[in-house]
């Protein structure tokens, strides 16, 4: 394992199935993995994309808490979609958020996920550096 390298888990039963860690921290950067609307086993806002994408954020949120970070620090966001009619219910969702924190953003329309009944899937990626801001 890599010195300076951290690594947190969560309740995902895919975590250890797979082998991938919630969330690393190397350096500056803090990358959340690809994260569902799930409370360990239990999905989340099953049939409704908003209160999906909420709960997906959540949980992606809750694993930046473990490096001390928020909303507020994360720099890049991606959202997976299975249906396109869905964009606007996850934009919103997503602007709720981040809206004062502005991340650059991705959303793309896939062709599905492990479980048929997820609608959304996110990533986020956070920087821990300092304070101090630097002009664009």
């Amino acid at each position: 394992m890599s010195e300076g390298v951290q690594r947190v888990q969560s309740d995902s039963p895919w975590e250890e199935t797979i082998g991938f860690a919630r969330a690393v921290a190397a350096g500056d950067r803090v990358l959340v993995s690809g994260t569902m609307p799930f409370t360990g086993r239990v999905l989340q806002g099953e049939g409704d994309p908003y209160e999906q994408a909420r709960a997906a954020f959540s949980n992606a949120l809750t694993a930046l808490k473990n490096f001390g970070l928020g909303a507020e620090d994360v720099i890049r966001t991606r959202m997976y979609l299975t249906h396109q009619r869905d964009v606007d219910a996850v934009g919103r969702a997503h602007k709720e958020i981040f809206d004062a924190v502005r991340p650059v953003a991705t959303l793309v329309v896939v062709s599905g996920f492990v479980d048929s009944r997820v609608l959304v899937e996110v990533e986020v990626e956070a920087f821990r550096g300092n304070s101090e801001e630097s002009a664009p």
